[in-house]
């Protein structure tokens, strides 16, 4: 789907400042309801108008900012740093997959602040065995990852 329809939809469900990050799902918008309420209309809208079940995640600025700031990696040009956010208690269903999945060397895994992040090798994302779990049916509507320059992009754009 084009992010600029994806927009439009936030719009016109009542979205204020509506903007993508990204060609990832990522948009910025202002509302002064509250994020369960927010949830629900939004995903009613893309499930209209996609004719899909939407399945959000509807973050805060504050929580942004905090998942940000709990980064545990340093920043390495040959490393991918990844966090996910998702319902709650699903950063330990992820650590779990992660102990029991074969790792490549300085591939890690951390929970911080509930949030879980992961550090891989670039290149090695997608055939990289906890990568592979990544993709279970179980899990697709229980989070959701994004590399964690997308969320310095969010930042900048609030």
């Amino acid at each position: 789907m084009k992010m600029a329809d994806v927009c439009q939809v936030f719009k016109n469900a009542g979205m204020k400042d509506v903007s993508s990050i990204l060609a990832s799902g990522n948009i910025v918008f202002s509302s002064d309801k509250k994020v369960e309420e927010l949830k629900t209309i939004l995903e009613k809208a893309m499930s209209e108008h996609f004719s899909y079940e939407a399945f959000l995640f509807v973050k805060s600025q504050e929580e942004i900012e905090v998942f940000w700031n709990s980064i545990p990696f340093e920043k390495n040009e040959n490393f991918h740093i990844y966090g996910f956010l998702g319902i709650p208690g699903v950063e330990k269903v992820l650590m779990e997959e992660f102990k029991k999945a074969a790792q490549a060397e300085n591939e890690k895994a951390e929970i911080i602040n509930d949030l879980f992040y992961w550090q891989v090798p670039k290149g090695s994302t997608l055939d990289s065995t906890f990568g592979k779990v990544l993709g279970k049916k179980s899990l697709k509507d229980q989070f959701t990852s994004r590399n964690v320059n997308t969320f310095e992009k969010i930042l900048k754009k609030f």
